[in-house]
């Protein structure tokens, strides 16, 4: 007996040190909750706290007030479930089911997904719908991080107010998807710190990330077995191979340092709530809207994430508009092991089944035993509600006005901080210079040295694109869209002065010389050809020091053309022309009078022919003739020792070649000047931004809009005019009395009888046009009955086929119009007698007509 006792006090005292050990880590997470939520609410914040209660909820529908009597029943149906999945599952967080709305009224979570389709293209697809939910909201957190929230409201209000935590982005993004035709759930789940609190800092920037590059599998290099062996090496292998790995191991410790000082500073700082804090997030199913793989969004970034990805920690439950999903699988590797195969009833417990199989029974006996009876009846209705369906979403219908879906962000701005980079966005127009996105490239993670500036642009007039600033080389890139006045696609400066280095890439098919890009700095000039007929694809020219400056009135800077020292010409092979006599490169010396001539290498030869022409200086010149001389003239032809026998195809050549020169140095002018016009124009352009406006855009249009407002009103007083036309109905007969304000009795019968003729010979005339022409139908129908009856035996059978088709077209043609005459007939009294009680009514005849 006193060792049972003994026993039992041990066992008190364990119980009592669990308990008090359960309290202490309790209070632990309690002061962590308080703690962390401290911390989010202290974050620093472009977007200023906003109070919900403050909230206008009169003007909401009643649907947002109360429940129907289908909501009530799912509500009593989810208190069952709730019931029954805390006996089953005790140690699991409790269900985020029913919370309540903007108005205080709970609502199943189900019931406030609003599938909608919104009428912009961006938002057909899953891409579109995220990042406009993650651009157009502005992020709030969870009061507590580690619990859901105790309200859930409306997308329509999230949208009004455009605000919301992760439990409000998904069931926006949900309902988008879900309109779009995806299979979108809404996840309940855990996420990491850096999910959770939309912190990106440690995150490469989307835009910086590079595709992956497929390996290239080394060429072979084949074997030469005629190869002259080099000579031997002398050197100690094994001494060059110790001296390599001792290099190699500092290197290597030197690398690892510098990895692990990097790995240091970059690693996220340890989270006491890992695997505590409560996200949600959207689920996509594969195979509708042609999915692949199953994938999750964030929301509050709108990025895509493998459902392998390490920061979903786990999931309690999803639903969707028709259902909800309990997840019964083990979480302990987060959601990598998770299958999403929501049929599988093991895997997922499902709430409202629709299949009437019994519900899963309590599983000790003796607890079944002490089921109430009430607990059992209720238990029945459950059972008898297995197949409830859902009842339509409380929610009005989601709209978003072409101005709302256009400025997107919160004020039109947003700012997105990533690892050693910043991306800010705007709306368009809200920048005079067409800005929409900037991202800032930064050399440290403190993001103080700035490296590269990227800028986006739209609607400029001048097709600007996008601009890239390198600090570090002081370069700038402009990259234009096609339409631009010059033909421009790309121009890299240093500043948009004359002389300073400048590329120029051009939209060469809309060029007729086919100029793709021009390279110029103070003493060059390349310019890069495509698709020219006469083969030429480089042309550089070399220019000297200028002579003196002289001032041109009307040009910014003292501008004296260079002397031109030297243009060199490279064409493409012409295969028309044998090789030896097509020019591959032709360099024209000015300064030196000389010109150098090469040609395409014939097959099978190593040295290409060549022709060098030195010009007659002017004292030895007769006039302005050419006096061609052998010496004038070195050839090498490829495979001949001979030389050209003639002068003759010489002295022509050298005459081309002279015209030719003289073509080209206007030439090199003409792209001078089209450089200074260039920048002329660029600068113009920078200076004074103009933004081009769609002629649909009526708000921003003003031209079409004031072209819109002057047809409006035109367009009524027409209608004004006509109205007043119509209404004077008695003015012909007025007329002829000489109206003036007012009448005697006598005119006001008088015109009352003349109205009242007129009208009923206007019914008589209207009838008997009606009868002419029914009797005319009537005539002809009998004139083809003859022709038929007299004529039927010779007709074919196509013929006649085509008779009855006119003869029925008659007949329906009768029938019509003995309707319309009979109509009239009866309606004629009624016409009359209508008539002439609103005359009666008139204001002009009442005085006289109102006993009459």
């Amino acid at each position: 007996g006193g060792r049972m006792e003994v026993l039992e006090e041990k066992e008190e005292e364990e119980q009592r040190e669990e308990e008090l050990k359960a309290l202490e880590i309790s209070a632990k997470l309690q002061d962590l909750e308080t703690k962390v939520s401290m911390e989010q609410i202290c974050i620093p914040s472009d977007v200023p706290d906003f109070d919900w209660t403050s909230i206008d909820t009169s003007q909401l529908p009643s649907s947002y007030k109360t429940n129907s009597l289908k909501e009530k029943k799912l509500l009593h149906i989810t208190d069952h479930f709730l019931q029954q999945y805390a006996h089953l599952c005790p140690d699991r967080k409790p269900l985020f089911l029913h919370p309540v709305n903007e108005c205080g009224v709970e609502k199943f979570v189900s019931t406030t997904v609003r599938p909608t389709l919104l009428p912009y293209m961006e938002l057909y697809h899953w891409d579109g719908c995220a990042s406009f939910v993650s651009d157009y909201l502005a992020v709030e957190p969870l009061k507590s991080p580690i619990t859901p929230p105790s309200s859930l409201y409306s997308p329509t209000t999230i949208l009004k107010y455009q605000r919301g935590n992760c439990f409000d982005f998904s069931v926006l993004l949900c309902s988008m998807l879900i309109g779009a035709g995806y299979d979108a759930y809404c996840v309940h789940g855990y996420a990491t710190h850096e999910i959770c609190t939309l912190d990106e800092t440690l995150e490469l920037c989307p835009l910086l990330r590079k595709p992956q590059e497929v390996p290239k599998e080394g060429m072979k290099k084949s074997s030469n077995k005629y190869r002259v062996k080099p000579p031997p090496d002398l050197h100690s292998k094994f001494e060059l191979q110790q001296e390599a790995k001792k290099a190699a191991e500092t290197e290597q410790k030197n690398k690892e340092r510098e990895e692990e000082k990097v790995m240091e500073l970059e690693k996220p700082r340890r989270d006491p709530l890992y695997g505590l804090r409560v996200h949600a997030w959207v689920l996509v199913l594969s195979g509708k809207r042609e999915v692949p793989e199953t994938f999750f969004i964030n929301p509050f970034t709108g990025n895509s994430h493998s459902t392998m990805d390490e920061h979903f920690l786990g999931i309690e439950s999803l639903w969707n508009h028709r259902n909800y999903w309990v997840n019964m699988q083990d979480c302990w590797n987060g959601c990598k092991d998770l299958i999403f195969d929501l049929g599988d009833a093991i895997r997922w417990e499902i709430m409202l089944s629709g299949s009437n199989k019994p519900l899963q029974l309590l599983p000790d006996a003796e607890e079944e035993k002490e089921l109430s009876d009430r607990d059992m009846d209720d238990m029945q209705e459950k059972e008898e509600d297995m197949s409830f369906d859902m009842p339509p979403s409380w929610v009005a219908p989601i709209q978003i006005s072409p101005r709302e879906f256009e400025t997107r962000c919160s004020q039109g701005r947003k700012v997105i901080l990533y690892r050693k980079a910043k991306l800010e966005k705007w709306a368009p127009y809200l920048n005079g210079n067409g800005l929409v996105k900037r991202l800032t490239i930064y050399a440290d993670l403190d993001c103080t040295e700035v490296v590269e500036v990227r800028e986006w642009f739209k609607n400029r007039e001048d097709m600007l694109d996008m601009r890239e600033v390198n600090k570090q080389t002081q370069l700038t890139t402009d990259y234009f869209s096609p339409g631009h006045l010059l033909n421009l696609k790309a121009h890299t400066y240093t500043s948009l002065e004359p002389e300073t280095g400048h590329t120029m890439e051009f939209y060469n098919e809309a060029r007729v010389d086919g100029l793709q890009k021009r390279v110029e700095n103070a003493n060059e000039m390349t310019e890069y050809f495509v698709g020219r007929d006469d083969f030429l694809h480089v042309r550089h020219m070399e220019f000297g020091k200028r002579g003196k400056k002289i001032h041109l009135a009307g040009t910014r800077t003292d501008i004296n053309s260079q002397p031109i020292v030297q243009i060199k010409e490279c064409f493409h092979r012409n295969l028309e022309k044998p090789a030896d006599e097509d020019v591959a490169e032709r360099v024209f010396l000015i300064t030196e009078e000389t010109i150098h001539l090469t040609y395409h290498l014939k097959d099978k030869y190593i040295t290409a022919s060549k022709k060098d022409f030195f010009k007659a200086s002017e004292r030895d010149r007769k006039g302005s003739e050419i006096v061609m001389t052998p010496e004038m003239c070195i050839t090498y032809q490829a495979g001949s020792s001979e030389k050209e026998k003639k002068l003759l195809h010489l002295y022509k050549l050298l005459q081309e070649l002279t015209e030719e020169e003289k073509r080209l140095k206007q030439q090199v002018r003409q792209s001078e000047a089209e450089v200074l016009n260039i920048l002329k124009i660029r600068e113009n352009e920078e200076t004074a931004v103009k933004l081009s406006v769609s002629i649909y855009n009526t708000e921003r249009n003003e031209k079409r809009r004031q072209q819109n407002e002057a047809m409006k009103n035109t367009m009524e007083d027409e209608l004004s005019g006509q109205e007043e036309q119509n209404l004077d109905y008695l003015a012909p007969f007025l007329i002829q009395i000489g109206y003036r304000e007012k009448m005697t009795k006598g005119q006001a019968l008088r015109v009352r009888d003349d109205c009242l003729t007129d009208f009923k010979c206007r019914l008589i005339d209207k009838a008997n046009i009606i009868q002419a022409r029914f009797e005319k139908a009537v005539e002809e129908l009998q004139k083809k009955d003859q022709w038929f009856q007299e004529n039927k035996n010779q007709l074919s059978a196509e013929e006649e086929d085509d008779f009855l088709a006119r003869y029925s077209e008659t007949m329906f043609h009768i029938h019509i119009l003995a309707l319309r005459l009979n109509r009239e007939k009866q309606t004629a009294p009624q016409k009359y007698l209508a008539l002439e009680e609103k005359l009666r009514k008139d204001p002009r005849l009442a005085e006289h007509l109102g006993h009459a």
